[in-house]
C-alpha cells in the first residue's frame, strides 16, 4: 500500500465532562501518563507535550514487565483550542482528533492512518482501548487531584538531582514530612523502593512503591503500590484504595546554572491541605541544602 493510500481508521468515545476539562486531561503530561495505555500490561512512563503548531510530543510507552518499549512521537500541524488537534507521527502517518461538546458532554473522534505491519482490526481495537481508558480516567478525575509545586534553585541540575535522591540528604529535606523519614531500595527504573517513617507511638509506617521512570537529571516517576502499617506491607484491600497506582513525579529543568524543580503528586482529598502545607516547606529545605 502506498503511503498516500493508507487505510483511514476512526474511533470515538463519549465523555461525560465539558470540553474544557476534557482538553486539559487530554493534553497535559501529568494526566497523559495516567491514561495513555491500551491495557493494564502497558503504561506511559513519561510524556512531553509542546502543544502548538510545529511543536513536538513524545510519549514513552512500555510493557510493565520491562520487556519492550517504544516512543510514540510526532509533530503538531494544526491546533484549534478545545476543537481540533492534527499531527504527523514520526513514521509519516497523519492523525486527526476532534472534540465536540453536546449537552455538557464531549465527543472525541480520532482518525488515524493505519500502519502496514499489524492487522487493521488490531490497530482499531488498540486505539479504541486507549480512548476507553481516557474516558474512565476523565470521568473519575473528580475523585482525585494532582497537586503541583515548583521552586527555582540556584544550583545546577546535576547537584539538585543528586541532593534530592542521595540517602543522607533525602532524609534531611523529607524530615519536614516525618522526622524519621528515609527510604530503602533503589532509584533504578523498575526497582522496588519503600519510603519509611515512624508515628508518635514509634510504629513504622510508609509507602511501598516502584520507580516507574528515572531519567538522570531530567525526570523521576514513583508509582505507589501500597502502604506500610505497623511495619507490615499492605498491597491490597480498602486501606490502599486511593494510593495504589498513585504517582509522585519530579521534573528537573536546567536554566543555565539554576534548576527549576517541579513536583506533581496524586493526592487523596483528605491529604490535600497537608501536602499543600508541607511540600513547599520541604522544597525550601531542599533549596537551602542545594544552594
Amino acid at each position: 500500500m502506498k503511503k498516500t493510500d493508507r487505510l483511514q481508521i476512526t474511533v470515538e468515545v463519549y465523555v461525560k465532562l465539558p470540553v474544557s476539562k476534557v482538553w486539559e486531561l487530554w493534553t497535559k503530561p501529568m494526566h497523559i501518563i495516567h491514561w495513555n495505555q491500551a491495557s493494564d500490561e502497558w503504561h506511559t512512563s513519561r510524556a512531553e507535550n509542546d502543544l502548538r503548531k510545529y511543536g513536538r510530543f513524545l510519549y514513552r510507552m512500555e510493557a510493565r514487565d520491562g520487556s519492550f518499549g517504544f516512543d510514540f512521537s510526532g509533530e503538531y500541524k494544526k491546533i484549534e483550542n478545545l476543537k481540533l488537534i492534527e499531527y504527523v507521527l514520526d513514521d509519516s502517518r497523519k492523525v486527526s482528533i476532534s472534540f465536540e461538546e453536546k449537552n455538557n458532554e464531549t465527543i472525541i473522534t480520532e482518525s488515524f492512518e493505519a500502519e502496514e505491519i499489524n492487522p487493521s482490526d488490531l490497530q482499531r481495537d488498540g486505539w479504541q482501548s486507549i480512548l476507553n481508558n481516557f474516558k474512565k480516567y476523565a470521568e473519575s478525575s473528580e475523585k482525585h487531584e494532582i497537586l503541583h509545586f515548583e521552586t527555582l534553585i540556584n544550583s545546577p541540575v546535576e547537584r539538585v538531582y543528586e541532593t534530592m535522591l542521595k540517602e543522607d540528604t533525602y532524609k534531611t529535606w523529607t524530615s519536614v514530612f516525618n522526622a524519621g523519614s528515609r527510604y530503602e531500595g533503589s532509584w533504578e527504573k523498575g526497582s522496588k523502593i519503600v519510603f519509611i517513617g515512624t508515628d508518635s507511638n514509634g510504629e513504622t509506617g510508609g509507602m511501598v512503591s516502584r520507580i516507574k521512570e528515572n531519567l538522570r537529571n531530567r525526570f523521576v516517576s514513583i508509582e505507589h503500590l501500597g502502604i506500610i502499617k505497623n511495619g507490615i506491607e499492605i498491597l491490597s484491600g480498602s486501606e490502599v484504595d486511593g494510593w495504589k497506582g498513585a504517582l509522585e513525579n519530579y521534573s528537573f529543568k536546567s536554566a543555565g546554572d539554576k534548576t527549576m524543580l517541579a513536583i506533581d503528586i496524586d493526592s487523596k482529598e483528605e491529604f490535600k491541605s497537608y501536602f499543600s502545607e508541607t511540600w513547599p516547606k520541604a522544597l525550601d529545605k531542599l533549596k537551602s541544602i542545594c544552594e
